[in-house]
């Protein structure tokens, strides 16, 4: 080998050592600047028009089968229009597909049609059970974000939550079509702060504090749902940034372990790192396992999040009980956490 091809050659190694370092740099910095745009964007989530007499919403279903379940979505419908609402119940609500009200085509046709009606206000969910999930990603949602509505549920409807809020907007975790069959006495409160959250009235709480609740304050965008939903979506592009966020999670008929195992999936993938608060709403029906787990609920998931110091909150009023709060998702709070009481206010 002569002395110009020697040079050659390490000339050439110079120049793609200098290659990859700039291209490591590119890659670095686009990582980074995907993670601050995420959380920019979730920072600023945009806030669907509140609602007026006169406007109109649609009850559809995009999870669970409704059987003999006409009568208390009627009653719903008439719910609404006392508040001075135009109902819409959609083409397929009782269509029957085994487990599901209709098939994921028809399910997904009637969210679609309401995502692109500029003239629904708000699609509110006629009950959750399984199936939300399965349509998100058949839906097109361009529409929905050049007019945004609100999209309003619980429990699997977490789905929406979740992908929503990821796209920049917020939504409504309250109280669905179904929730009318409960005793009308325990659900007072989540009919009046439902309608406060639709209508854009003042929202806060003040209840008694858990003797396991980590005292302090803090405020953050408050974000979350069902436990069971929110790790289905870890992984996807509907998992939740919960950077500078407050997490609230309910859950309802699981095992204690399966409660840890999953909140340790989340601290895992994390949740909790950067996380500004915790509340927790109902832990329901809570299943009892052959072997017993050896402790309370709320000291499970405090032996989870033991390294973080953020406050926790836990027996807030939403969730799968009768009494179900109005939440608004991608909506700046305050908590106040202290020895006797407790407060959310919502800013």
């Amino acid at each position: 080998m002569n002395l110009d091809t020697f040079t050659k050659i390490i000339f050439m190694r110079k120049r793609i050592k200098s290659v990859f370092v700039v291209l490591f740099f590119i890659s670095f910095l686009s990582f980074g600047q995907k993670k601050n745009d995420s959380i920019s964007k979730h920072m600023k989530l945009v806030q669907p028009n509140y609602l007026n007499e006169g406007d109109s919403i649609v009850i559809l279903a995009p999870a669970g089968i409704l059987i003999q379940r006409e009568k208390i979505i009627n009653q719903a419908k008439e719910l609404a229009e006392s508040w001075g609402l135009k109902v819409i119940i959609s083409e397929h609500v009782f269509n029957q597909n085994n487990h599901f009200s209709g098939t994921d085509k028809e399910r997904a046709s009637d969210f679609q049609k309401a995502l692109d009606n500029p003239s629904i206000k708000a699609i509110w969910c006629a009950r959750g059970g399984y199936g939300s999930g399965r349509i998100l990603d058949k839906l097109d949602y361009s529409k929905f974000k050049e007019s945004p509505k609100w999209i309003v549920g619980y429990s699997d409807i977490t789905a929406f939550h979740s992908h929503i809020q990821n796209l920049g907007f917020q939504t409504i975790h309250a109280m669905m079509a179904t929730s009318l069959s409960f005793n009308p006495e325990e659900t007072e409160q989540s009919i009046e702060t439902f309608r406060k959250a639709l209508f854009g009235e003042e929202l806060s709480y003040k209840i008694s504090s858990s003797e396991y609740n980590k005292i302090g304050e803090a405020e953050g965008i408050l974000v979350g749902g069902n436990l069971s939903i929110l790790q289905n979506m870890l992984g996807s592009v509907s998992q939740l940034n919960t950077d500078g966020s407050i997490l609230f999670i309910e859950e309802i008929g699981e095992y204690k372990y399966h409660i840890d195992r999953m909140l340790r999936g989340l601290k895992r993938a994390g949740y909790f790192d950067n996380c500004k608060g915790l509340i927790i709403g109902g832990m329901s029906n809570i299943k009892k396992n052959t072997t017993p787990w050896g402790s309370s609920i709320e000291q499970l998931i405090l032996d989870v999040i033991e390294e973080f110091d953020f406050p926790v909150l836990f027996n807030f009023p939403a969730g799968h009980e009768t009494d179900n709060r109005a939440l608004i998702f991608g909506k700046s709070i305050k908590m106040n956490i202290k020895s006797t009481t407790s407060e959310i206010i919502f800013k």
